[in-house]
């Protein structure tokens, strides 16, 4: 024990290693789109409509997933605020259901979720980047791989230089999907507006009702959503994250009050 009046070297003391919170708002909003404006939504669509049969009926499926993104959403923002550590799901099944559930999690996660995800996110953006340079034709498959597995190299390496870098690369891919959905959303009004409506007229004629289709279709949906959960796997990284379930919580609030009072 050292005497009173001996001054302590603070050097010697150990230190927890933490990382550094310079993620702020516009950064993880950015991110958290970033994510879900992916491929999803610009390939999804189709898929969806070919499979289901009828655009009522696509509709329905895209509102449904909707919601039940928005509510899933509402719960990590409340486990964010309550675990405030990285690693998003797995530390999340870590603190509940123990090691081997987590290392089963991450196991999967890393060696066949998040590797094929990321491979065909980054196939489909291959195949639209070299589409202009063969038109009538179908790009060569090697230079489609090739496109691909650089796109995948160079995220990898701004993601490893630091994460004001990562911010700002995220932020300008969100403006640029944000632009393409403007185009596309102005398209889809200037049309509705010259009264070009002649899909949504029996919106629901020939709905296939197999459940195997509509299952494929909620799929498609919850896919092309896909990335909210993103920010709960950097919530160390976050400036203030005790904020960020503010609002989730007086939803939550607001709808436990609904429904107790009926």
């Amino acid at each position: 024990m050292p005497f009173p009046n001996t001054p302590i070297d603070m050097d010697s003391t150990p230190r927890k290693l933490q990382l550094k919170s310079e993620v702020g708002l516009m950064g993880g909003v950015s991110l958290i789109t970033g994510v879900m404006i992916g491929s999803g939504i610009f390939m999804s669509p189709q898929t969806v409509l070919l499979n289901i049969g009828s655009p009522g009926a696509s509709l329905v499926i895209w509102a449904g997933c909707g919601i039940l993104s928005m509510l899933a959403t509402l719960s990590y923002a409340e486990l964010g605020t309550v675990i405030r550590e990285s690693g998003g799901e797995y530390i999340y099944i870590l603190r509940t259901s123990g090691n081997l559930m987590a290392f089963i999690f991450a196991f999967t996660s890393l060696v066949v979720v998040r590797p094929s995800s990321n491979t065909g996110l980054a196939l489909s953006f291959a195949q639209n980047a070299v589409a202009p340079f063969y038109e009538g034709c179908e790009p060569p498959t090697l230079v489609v791989k090739s496109v691909a597995a650089c796109g995948l190299l160079l995220l990898a390496i701004v993601n490893c230089l630091n994460v004001r870098s990562s911010m700002a690369v995220t932020t300008i891919l969100l403006a640029a999907k944000f632009l393409a959905l403007a185009v596309i959303s102005i398209g889809g009004v200037v049309l509705l507006i010259q009264r070009n409506t002649s899909n949504l007229q029996n919106a629901f004629e020939g709905t296939n009702h197999s459940i195997g289709v509509i299952g494929m279709a909620f799929y498609q949906c919850l896919w092309a959503y896909d990335g909210w959960s993103t920010l709960n796997s950097v919530t160390e990284e976050l400036k203030h994250p005790q904020n960020r379930g503010k609002y989730g919580k007086l939803i939550l609030c607001g709808i436990h009050q609904h429904f107790a009072s009926r």
